[in-house]
């Protein structure tokens, strides 16, 4: 692959709206000082250490991984020469390749994250698999297979030109 054909035509980062994001972080925090409180007391009144030490460890290490979880996670989507490239980080490590000649149709529409998917995320529902970070805006896939991916979105008619400029190339 030269130098070229790696340079996207199309590329958008997402993540989940930063007030969730941030609620949610705040709560995790608060959850571990809350552990640690509780389990400095526990200590003080106790001559069993194992149990505290162990509701310390998942009260502190659970909240801080979904908090690092939730800080981190992404939704990358690039348009190259040779195809449409989706990674929800940290759950795909590695880029998702589709290529022109497996979509069958694509097209920019509205949809309701929690009712066709169950929310937001990596999610299946009744239309078929959904990667959504954000909002309520996407291009539907729809591969020659007949299953059906919803890509997410904040510029889901730029996303949809740009898969469509690809498609005439193959």
């Amino acid at each position: 692959m030269t130098e070229r054909q790696s340079q996207p035509v199309f590329r958008e980062v997402q993540q989940w709206n930063p007030l969730l994001r941030w609620s949610l972080v705040l709560l995790m925090l608060v959850s571990v000082a809350a552990t640690v409180a509780a389990a400095s007391v526990r200590i003080r009144d106790s001559s069993e250490l194992t149990p505290i030490f162990l509701s310390i460890a998942c009260g502190v290490f659970i909240p801080l991984g979904v908090g690092l979880l939730v800080w981190i996670h992404r939704l990358e989507t690039e348009v190259r020469p040779d195809g449409l490239f989706v990674r929800y980080f940290p759950f795909h490590i590695h880029w998702r390749q589709f290529r022109p000649q497996e979509l069958s149709e694509f097209h920019a529409r509205k949809y309701r994250p929690i009712r066709e998917y169950g929310g937001w995320g990596i999610r299946y529902g009744s239309k078929g698999w959904a990667y959504n970070a954000d909002g309520n805006e996407g291009v539907q896939l729809v591969f020659t297979n007949g299953k059906r991916l919803l890509i997410g979105s904040k510029k889901p008619y730029e996303l949809e030109s740009a898969i469509r400029s690809i498609m005439h190339k193959q």
